[in-house]
Order: C-alpha cells, then structure tokens, then sequence
C-alpha cells in the first residue's frame, strides 16, 4: 500500500477574504487576485477538512 503526502494549493482568510495560491517556483505562497486587508492577521481556513495522505 502507497500513501502519497499531498499540500494544500490555494487558501482563503476567513476576515479579510484575501486569497493566496502556492507557487512551486517560489516555493512560497502568492496572492491570487485582491490582496485583501493588509494590515489583516490572516486567519486561514484550516478547519481539519483536507486530507495530506491520500492512499493509492
């Protein structure tokens, strides 16, 4: 049995809906669109929902 670990790609802040997407070139992560609030302390949407090991 192979299990691959996976990453989240793209993000969400619950307060100021500022959206960010990975970049693998930068290897860091980049605003998608709105930068949102700036002066927001981001508050991502992790809620336990994604799954980073996903069996073959």
């Amino acid at each position: 049995m192979n299990a691959e670990l996976r990453k989240p790609t793209e993000r969400t802040c619950e307060n100021c809906g500022r959206e960010e997407v990975w970049d693998d070139d930068a290897d860091t992560w980049r605003v998608a669109d709105d930068p949102g609030n700036v002066y927001c302390i981001h508050e991502w949407d992790i809620n336990g929902s994604f799954l980073p090991v996903e069996n073959e």
